[in-house]
């Protein structure tokens, strides 16, 4: 159907109108190969299952995520094969596997890619960026994407909760005419709340940028950038890091959730609605050029070779743990800890 996003009209796709019957119907003959363990993998893999739809899972043996897979009910040799069985088992492949994960793997991928399969993506990475990549899908299978926006994990909550996450879907390839109705149909499967349109490079663009922006990385800055400032000028730990993080993520952005940005400035103090009515644009005048500057690297390409060459290395997970561990053992996310073990919830 279409729907006005402010004074745009849009596509989307409601449950309403593409029910589950419907698309395990489309689905009925197919086999469903989530490749990949990690972090889009359980959760689509697990609502796809609970869904009545055929789903095998591809992941390397002896590994982590496989005694996961196992953990999670998946049985070695009836719905859980290594990556290549897997491939070759599959009608429907869902690449899930880490952008880097993806560029090492797609030889394989692409070798059992017989005509009439489908390629899944849930990032337009691979194939926007194919010539860091190599990932250029053959000319005869469909080549779709479901892009939940949130985490597996979300999207697995979600679904157990009986509610869903909102996907963006595309296709990139429709070899068979059967793209459209294919994608959609994985897309309610998945659990997905609603489906709104996109194309692939207009999905990694907003995606990196988002990731990096208010998502995590920008929001991130701010919580540091205030926290420093209340410590700097005399305030406690616990005062800054409830001024700062705690009021934000479990009072205030429930209430924009609701019912909108909006609505959250006119249910708090006279006093806070002024402040926020005279800062707000001054921050955004001061955030704009960052955010100009980063979807710039992101179109041009540099986000995806850096994400590429980090990514790639051996010691990348070393590395990782390295720079998370400063985010944990910093004051201020020290401080959080302590705060969440306060909450009545947690006691």
């Amino acid at each position: 159907m279409k729907l006005k996003f402010g004074t745009v009209e849009e596509n989307v796709v409601t449950r309403e109108e593409f029910p589950l019957e419907k698309a395990k119907e489309v689905l009925k003959d197919e086999v469903i190969a989530v490749l990949g363990y990690g972090v889009q993998g359980p959760g689509q893999a697990l609502n796809l299952k609970d869904n009545g739809f055929n789903v095998i899972v591809g992941q390397r043996k002896d590994s982590k995520t496989w005694d996961k897979a196992v953990a999670d009910g998946w049985v070695p040799g009836e719905t859980l094969f290594e990556l290549e069985e897997a491939c070759e088992k599959g009608t429907i492949l869902q690449f899930l596997l880490s952008d880097a994960g993806q560029i090492a793997l797609w030889p394989t991928v692409k070798k059992h890619l017989s005509p009439g399969k489908a390629l899944y993506f849930s990032h337009g990475f691979g194939v926007t960026y194919k010539d860091q990549t190599g990932i250029v899908p053959p000319a005869d299978v469909d080549v779709i994407l479901v892009a939940p926006k949130g985490s597996g994990t979300s999207l697995r909550r979600m679904f157990v909760e009986g509610r869903g996450l909102n996907s963006s879907f595309a296709i990139f390839q429709d070899a068979t005419g059967k793209a459209k109705d294919r994608v959609v149909a994985l897309g309610i499967g998945v659990g997905s709340g609603y489906l709104f349109e996109t194309d692939f490079y207009k999905e990694v663009t907003s995606d990196l940028t988002g990731e990096r922006g208010t998502l995590m990385g920008a929001i991130q800055g701010i919580f540091a950038a205030q926290y420093e400032v209340l410590r700097a000028n005399g305030h406690t730990p616990s005062e800054a890091f409830n001024e700062t993080v705690e009021e934000l993520t479990q009072s205030l952005m429930p209430l924009v959730a609701e019912n909108g940005m909006d609505w959250m400035y006119a249910n708090c103090s006279t006093t806070a609605q002024r402040g926020a009515l005279d800062w707000w644009k001054p921050f955004r005048d001061a955030t704009k050029p960052v955010f100009e500057d980063l979807y710039n690297s992101v179109k041009t390409g540099k986000e995806a070779a850096k994400s590429i060459e980090s990514n790639s290395k051996s010691d990348y997970r070393v590395k990782l743990e390295e720079e998370l561990k400063e985010l944990r053992d910093s004051e201020m996310w020290q401080a959080g800890a302590t705060v969440r073990k306060l909450r009545p919830e947690n006691n």
